[in-house]
């Protein structure tokens, strides 16, 4: 029986724990799991970017799922990212996901070809017509160079179970452009940490969050504060926040997050190459934001 998919609050992008031999670490993933779970999360997200999607194996996916299925217990959705190279691989990774129980989908475009709008919307089609799950479609063009346009979406808008946007376009009039195109048609979800108060203010329901893997309880303050239009409160906390919040917008965004959820007892530094840990200077100044956030920690209420 699948968890309805409301798209609204704070989802984590998850990250993906490894052994120092390079296997799955399912028991500290859990560990994550039930930190964010007790901070009140949404919904989980595996296999994102942040979650090494790129290196992780078919079988992997479903084993991080099944544990997260397992640990939530019916409690909050658990949705298994899509990020293929093919549409034939997409379209099998997403029957997979819903053979093995996930709840919903979040679908990139097509990796590692600049596919071009009418290739793109061919691409989020065939997915969504090969499952009956509901799907939030991830719009990036920062990172992978394509954007799906108001057009496009006018397009997509006509299956039922294309149903949220993850709005990563950094382009925070995008939001305003999506909600005077169609309404409440799409739910927004905002997919920038950096952009993350400013987002929910504009409009958006919903933040798929990067740091929020270290630190679920600040990262729920946020959001509850600027829904209850407390936006002073939320303010200085996402002050605080915003130096920890600049290591998502980084390309070693999965290194840094994984050195901020260890330092913090819910996660390990250990990355799947090509990834390598942080070494020298470059991890003393990652500690050093670290460290120093840590060190004026706000008390919540």
């Amino acid at each position: 029986m699948h968890v309805p998919v409301r798209w609204e609050g704070v989802y984590p992008a998850l990250l993906t724990p490894f052994t120092a031999d390079d296997q799955l670490d399912l028991p500290l993933f859990e560990k994550n799991l039930r930190a964010q779970l007790d901070a009140g999360v949404h919904g989980f997200i595996i296999g994102g970017s942040l979650g090494e999607a790129s290196t992780l194996e078919p079988d992997e996916k479903i084993q991080l799922l099944n544990s997260a299925l397992a640990v939530c217990d019916g409690k909050i959705p658990v949705l298994l990212n899509i990020a293929e190279q093919s549409t034939k691989q997409a379209i099998a990774r997403a029957r997979e996901a819903e053979a093995a129980g996930a709840d919903g989908l979040m679908v990139l475009p097509p990796m590692r070809y600049p596919a071009d709008a009418r290739e793109t919307v061919a691409f989020f089609t065939a997915v969504a017509e090969a499952t009956t799950l509901p799907i939030m479609i991830y719009n990036n063009p920062y990172d992978y160079k394509i954007m799906t346009t108001v057009a496009m979406f006018e397009e997509l808008a006509k299956y039922d179970n294309i149903q949220a946007v993850k709005e990563s376009t950094r382009d925070l009039t995008n939001i305003t452009r999506m909600r005077n195109a169609f309404g409440d048609r799409f739910k927004l979800l905002g997919g920038v940490d950096t952009l993350a108060l400013e987002a929910i203010l504009l409009g958006c329901d919903g933040w798929v969050g990067g740091l929020v893997d270290a630190f679920p309880q600040e990262t729920m303050a946020i959001y509850d504060l600027a829904k209850a239009g407390q936006v002073a409160e939320a303010l200085d906390i996402y002050r605080w926040f915003m130096p920890l919040l600049e290591l998502d917008i980084h390309p070693k965004l999965v290194q840094y997050i994984k050195l901020a959820a260890q330092a913090v007892g819910i996660g390990s530094e250990h990355v799947r190459a090509p990834r390598l840990p942080l070494i020298g200077a470059e991890r003393e100044q990652v500690l050093n934001v670290i460290n120093t956030a840590l060190a004026k920690r706000p008390e919540l209420v």
